[in-house]
């Protein structure tokens, strides 16, 4: 591999024009495909397969012109201090926003809350339900204004009138994060490199990429039924990843061309050793994003695929488009001494060096210390709990919090989340009846406040009943609950012939953690299976894959031990923001788990890349070890830092959630880098000696040689000089 990629780094040199042109072209193609192309559909958010899914279906089926997993808003007014909703002009002025809201631009049906028992037992708060016939991701803004203008009037009239709901849930805004993970890593590349050049072209080339793929997954979303919120984790991985791969290519190729090589073979030679490890990291990540397919939530397998694709696609500019901006740079990509011959070493090993000479004589103490220290950071997570976010979770300064707390307070905090059953009396002799019984069942469990009439489809054979829980939406009480209905299905049909579902907001959520909780383990063995398989290959050893896979293990289990201390703890929220603790998002383990995954073997291939590249070429197992952290250590250190400030903007969010998977991809980042790679690692290497690069010979047979640390690349440079004919065709650096 490492020979093609040589030849492919020069044939792109060479003939630089064409590459970029062809690379602009792309991304007008994508950018008029996008422009063009049907808008995006909204948000289809189903979990096949769950009980909670099965009975949104068959209310689709049964309440024909409803929509049980439309929008829904809840308007809660409270009386002003000492007088109640049900006097005289407060009653008025509520009737009067549930009037405007039943007119807003979007279909809507607003309950009247003194017809419907909607108003708390001390008669000073009252609540109207609004139900859309359009999903939350379709209320437009027309209608958001709509509600709040409504509001407005009821404050107006001397009411506390606050919003909560799926139809005012908004898309997260992150302000500026990402422009200022991108400032920050303009400037870690700068210092880097000390060439405006230099650490210009991963940026150029990151933001290409990205522009390229997300243009495309525009273009393709009504083709593939890609929603909108599969390029927000495309853009993050593919700037991420984009910048990654550049920055050690052009690393590589400053390296060659200190050595005294000229252009074009310091580009061949730059994307055939770097450019191999960039291939496999690349799959590494694809083998990660891929994997969310095992998920079977169609949503979330769709945003991993974009997002594999926009990492394909750095993998191909990385390896085409960076070689042929090398060539137009020139010398320019070196810093001003080297470039005027004053750059000569002065004998000093740099930190690199240093920290792993260090690491290396005082091994086991070092080793000792990373694990005791990531191990201590896990203890947390051993009472993570998972859930989903519901207006709970919602900053205390936002209508939507006011709006949950204001129903917690009059009506009880089972209030906000409702479980819905569904009672599908097809076959039974008596489907009124049924749902008679299963209300009466149900009014009878622990931890129920109230249980509604059941309503009726036009047929008959199909009723629903609200159920409200004493407790609120996200405790384990309601999850039990749930539980608990659900385990005495099998009683109702025997007895009734009726068959019972829970659904509802409230129970979706649940089914979806579960679901995930489910997969986490499948996925991770499918992930990190793969990966060994790959890793074995690129490095001909088993123990080096393996400590590689054990080392992101206890980076994860650190970085979710963190998360919980935070955010279900409350340890130093204060610091960082947080306002509400709760349970901790139950799609943060498994995206952990492939976000991290991914960005954790690249800095594993490439650095450890280095250390077979020494080993292979004759240094001893702890010189190798020394020599790849010579070459890759501020390499890698830099890389980090800037993924680090990149997910650290995301902490600035308003939204609970973004803000913990920010932080939680930050820290995870933090732990992996700097204490498995840059401590575990070589200590681990330099206990193992030359046991680390040891394969068994049947493997060493079978396993195919992809020469990732160029051996057979310079032996065939060696061999084979260069020509001539080859030398006349040098280009003139532009």
């Amino acid at each position: 591999m490492a020979t093609f990629l040589y030849k492919l780094g020069r044939f792109a040199f060479r003939r630089r024009r064409y590459v970029v042109l062809v690379w602009v072209a792309l991304l007008g193609l994508a950018g008029v495909g996008a422009a063009t192309a049907p808008s995006a559909p909204a948000d289809n958010f189903t979990v096949p397969g769950t009980e909670a899914q099965k009975a949104f279906d068959l209310l689709h089926e049964r309440f024909p012109g409803t929509n049980a997993d439309g929008a829904s808003a809840r308007i809660v007014f409270k009386a002003p201090g000492g007088q109640k909703v049900t006097a005289g002009p407060n009653k008025a002025a509520v009737k009067q926003v549930v009037a405007e809201l039943g007119h807003t631009p979007q279909k809507a049906t607003a309950a009247d809350p003194y017809t419907a028992d909607a108003v708390s037992k001390d008669g000073t708060t009252a609540y109207t339900t609004v139900t859309y016939e359009v999903k939350s991701a379709e209320i437009t803004d027309a209608t958001h204004k709509a509600i709040e203008d409504a509001a407005q009037h009821g404050r107006d009239a001397g009411l506390t009138v606050e919003a909560g709901g799926t139809a005012l849930q908004a898309s997260p805004s992150t302000g500026n994060s990402e422009a200022i993970g991108v400032g920050i890593a303009a400037v870690v590349l700068l210092i880097t490199f000390s060439s405006l050049v230099a650490a210009g072209l991963p940026l150029l080339t990151a933001i290409m990429g990205v522009g390229v793929g997300i243009a495309s997954i525009t273009a393709l979303a009504s083709t593939f039924g890609l929603s909108s919120t599969s390029s927000t984790l495309a853009s993050m991985i593919g700037l991420a990843v984009g910048i990654d791969y550049a920055l050690f290519i052009v690393s590589r190729h400053r390296h060659e061309l200190m050595e005294g090589r000229d252009g074009e073979d310091a580009a061949g030679r730059a994307v055939g050793t770097a450019g191999s490890a960039v291939v496999f990291a690349g799959l590494t990540v694809l083998i990660a994003l891929a994997g969310l397919s095992v998920v079977n939530i169609p949503m979330l397998g769709k945003m991993g695929m974009a997002a594999a694709g926009t990492v394909a696609l750095a993998v191909l500019i990385a390896l085409t488009l960076i070689p042929a901006l090398l060539g137009f740079a020139g010398p320019k990509v070196l810093t001003r001494k080297a470039r005027k011959g004053r750059a000569v070493a002065d004998g000093k090993p740099n930190m690199g060096t240093r920290w792993a000479r260090l690491v290396v004589r005082r091994r086991v103490p070092f080793l000792l210390a990373g694990v005791v220290a990531l191990g201590l950071a896990a203890i947390p997570m051993s009472s993570m709990q998972l859930g989903l976010p519901d207006d709970g979770s919602q900053p205390v300064s936002t209508t939507q919090r006011r709006a949950y707390d204001m129903l917690s307070d009059g009506f009880g905090p089972g209030f906000n989340g409702p479980l819905m059953v569904v009672v599908d009396g097809a076959h039974s002799d008596s489907p009124k009846a049924a749902a008679q019984q299963v209300k009466k069942t149900i009014s009878g469990f622990a931890d129920v406040k109230a249980v509604t009439e059941p309503a009726f489809n036009p047929k008959g054979d199909a009723a629903t009943l609200s159920v409200v829980p004493v407790s609120k939406p996200s405790s384990a009480q309601t999850e039990d609950l749930v539980h608990v209905i659900r385990g005495h299905s099998g009683e109702f049909t025997k007895a009734t012939g009726a068959e019972v579902l829970v659904t509802g907001t409230t129970a979706m959520n649940i089914d979806v953690s579960q679901r995930l909780n489910d997969a986490l383990l499948p996925y991770l063995a499918l992930v990190v299976g793969l990966a060994f398989l790959l890793l074995m290959i690129v490095f001909r050893s088993v123990l080096v894959p393996l400590k590689a896979a054990l080392g992101f293990l206890l980076s994860v289990l650190a970085a979710l031990g963190a998360v919980v201390a935070v955010f279900q703890w409350g340890w130093l929220s204060g610091l960082i923001g947080v306002e509400q603790t709760g349970p901790i998002m139950s799609m943060m383990p498994i995206f952990m788990v492939g976000v991290v995954f991914g960005l954790a073997m690249d800095y594993e291939v490439f650095l450890v890349t280095r250390m077979r590249e020494a080993y292979v070429h004759g240094e001893t197992p702890q010189q190798a070890v020394v020599t790849g952290f010579t070459h890759g250590a501020r390499v890698v250190s830099a890389a980090a830092v800037i993924m680090i400030s990149v997910f650290a903007g995301f902490i600035g969010s308003s939204e609970a959630m973004i803000k913990m998977m920010g932080f939680g991809l930050a820290i995870a980042v933090a732990f992996d880098a700097f204490i498995v790679r840059m401590t575990i690692v070589p200590a681990v290497l330099a206990l193992l000696g030359r046991a680390a690069w040891w394969l068994p010979r049947r493997l060493d047979r079978v396993l195919p040689n992809v020469d990732v640390e160029g051996e057979q690349l310079r032996k065939t440079l060696t061999e084979q000089p260069r020509s001539a004919a080859e030398e006349e065709r040098e280009p003139a650096v532009i």
